[in-house]
């Protein structure tokens, strides 16, 4: 077999011509294995229908909520289909105002005390949903969901018989076990009791999604760690906070933070229950914004509320982030 050669190299011997490898087609420049301009933007078109309902749900309504909140309407004006912008004339009315502030210390307190004992009960509930058998898990699981599942005004509805002042069901366990001048006891008469109530219905409808999601969370926590604990003399609390809550602290945070914002905005159960009664003692800033807007058909100054009720979330929210990122921080 021969093989053609092309002249001679420098000590004298044949040089091989070398096979010529097709070069790629132009305009196909990228490395082998790296993405293509299409596969980078694929994630991107997934999201773009999210971001457009999100837009068009949220922000314009939004945007119009806050060019509503610059304007002065009420009945005449939405009769006569006039538009009277009074810049920040609804700002300076709810600001100087000293009840916006009550409520705002109201609903911030409110939010924490329900918070507090929304997690504390929902943990106990998650890592005993742990250490229960399979059968009797099955149970408690089953009734968590379905105290979860069941829509807010029904279980509003409920909590309303049974503290009823005539029929309900408290007032006539507490009558048998004792306590006769409860037999008549109105439980929305005052601040506390109203608010006693409407934090019970609130715990009971978010204790389940707390106990879930850290049951959910225990089950990601290998054996073999605890195996290791025990074997170094840690006890059931060392073993907790050595093992079991450095894998929960995550999930801890995200669940407080959601819980955090769904407190701060209740509006179905505190209205349905008492209409931020008595004497507007326990309006949150949800109902307050719908009682001045709505209610006292002054949309302008309750676009304000409204709007200024988001700011107020957004702040407490942020410095809870800040707390958990400066917390996180200081362990590292």
């Amino acid at each position: 077999m021969s093989v053609q050669t092309e002249g001679t190299d420098t000590a004298g011997e044949p040089a091989v011509r070398k096979a010529r490898v097709p070069a790629p087609p132009r305009g196909d420049d990228r490395t082998p294995g790296a993405p293509s301009r299409r596969g980078t933007a694929a994630p991107y078109l997934l999201l773009l229908p999210a971001l457009l309902a999100t837009v068009v749900l949220l922000g314009w309504p939004l945007v119009k909520n806050g060019m509503l909140s610059f304007q002065n309407l009420n009945p005449r004006q939405l009769i006569l289909h006039l538009t009277e912008w009074n810049g920040v004339d609804n700002y300076r009315e709810v600001l100087t105002g000293g009840e916006f502030w009550h409520v705002v210390a109201r609903s911030i307190v409110f939010t924490a005390v329900n918070v507090v004992l929304i997690m504390g009960v929902g943990t106990l509930t998650g890592l005993l949903l742990a250490r229960l058998g399979a059968k009797m898990r099955l149970l408690l699981m089953i009734g968590l969901v379905l105290a979860w599942a069941m829509p807010v005004i029904a279980a509003t509805t409920v909590y309303q018989w049974l503290f009823a002042q005539r029929f309900g069901v408290v007032n006539w366990v507490l009558d048998k076990l004792g306590w006769h001048s409860m037999a008549d006891h109105n439980w929305l008469q005052t601040q506390f009791s109203t608010f006693a109530v409407i934090t019970l219905l609130l715990v009971w409808q978010s204790v389940p999604f707390v106990a879930v999601n850290l049951y959910a969370a225990t089950t990601t926590i290998p054996r073999e760690l605890y195996e290791a604990a025990s074997l170094d003399g840690a006890g059931a609390w060392q073993s907790f906070t050595s093992v079991t809550l450095p894998f929960l602290r995550p999930f801890l945070y995200a669940t407080t933070f959601l819980e955090v914002i769904w407190i701060f905005k209740a509006f179905a159960q505190i209205f349905a229950m008492n209409e931020g009664g008595p004497d507007h003692l326990t309006e949150t800033l949800p109902i307050y914004a719908f009682v001045e807007g709505v209610g006292n058909q002054h949309f302008g100054l309750g676009a304000a509320i409204s709007f200024l009720t988001i700011l107020v979330l957004l702040a407490v929210t942020s410095y809870y982030l800040r707390m958990v990122l400066k917390q996180e921080e200081d362990e590292l």
